[in-house]
């Protein structure tokens, strides 16, 4: 589960989930790793330390069928919005390191130009930087942008093609679809790559809402960032 997401806002209080919340997430263990911080199969994201509302929207697209994946879709069908709820704040809560990262295969000119998209953008194509909106950091924006980190280039890249042909969407206006499909087979293999040989940052959390502002209207993400 990557890039935008939801409008939902969660309290930042104690006490969101129930104590023995950690046992009922060990079904999801198996791929996505414990307390949720990935493993080395690279098509199994990392879902800790995302924005809670974030990983609550792709677990409700999972459960009405709006992201299609036939284990996710069963799993989720049927699973009341409450406990659902439950499920994306302990995630959301949670902060193991990053994952090792594996040796790049991709060239200096790759990465570099991964670097360039991410930090920068392309303004002549109207593309905005990755950093505009994911932050400085890439770690995210509560309530519903998720960071970047921790993810292997092949699901980052196979993330990126599904919104750039329109098999992952989102709450319009969908920032990512806009964004991704000026993107070209190129771009998305800099971006992944780049993306996947960044280091952990100091502080992995997301920023709070309203933290900077987008470069445009964004339906994945309330103004203000609540």
């Amino acid at each position: 589960m990557i890039f935008l997401g939801s409008t939902t806002v969660f309290a930042q209080d104690a006490g969101r989930y129930p104590p023995d919340m950690a046992e009922r997430v060990q079904a999801c263990t198996p791929c996505h790793g414990a307390q949720g911080k990935g493993t080395a199969d690279p098509y199994f994201p990392r879902l800790a330390g995302k924005p809670a509302g974030y990983l609550f929207n792709q677990l409700e697209a999972f459960k009405s069928g709006r992201r299609k994946y036939p284990p996710m879709n069963y799993l989720l069908a049927f699973l009341t919005d409450d406990y659902l709820r439950q499920f994306a704040e302990y995630f959301g809560d949670q902060r193991p390191a990053l994952p090792s990262r594996s040796p790049t295969e991709a060239s200096k000119a790759v990465l570099e130009r991964g670097h360039v998209l991410v930090t920068q953008g392309d303004l002549e194509r109207s593309i905005p930087a990755c950093a505009s909106c994911h932050g400085g950091s890439l770690t995210g924006q509560a309530p519903g942008i998720p960071g970047l980190l921790g993810l292997r280039a092949s699901y980052i890249s196979a993330q990126l093609g599904g919104w750039r042909y329109g098999t992952r969407t989102a709450k319009t206006p969908d920032c990512m679809q806009l964004v991704a499909g000026r993107l070209t087979e190129d771009d998305v293999r800099a971006v992944a790559a780049y993306l996947a040989d960044q280091p952990q940052p100091a502080d992995p959390a997301p920023s709070p809402g309203g933290s900077y502002s987008l470069p445009f209207a964004c339906g994945s993400q309330p103004e203000g960032g609540k």
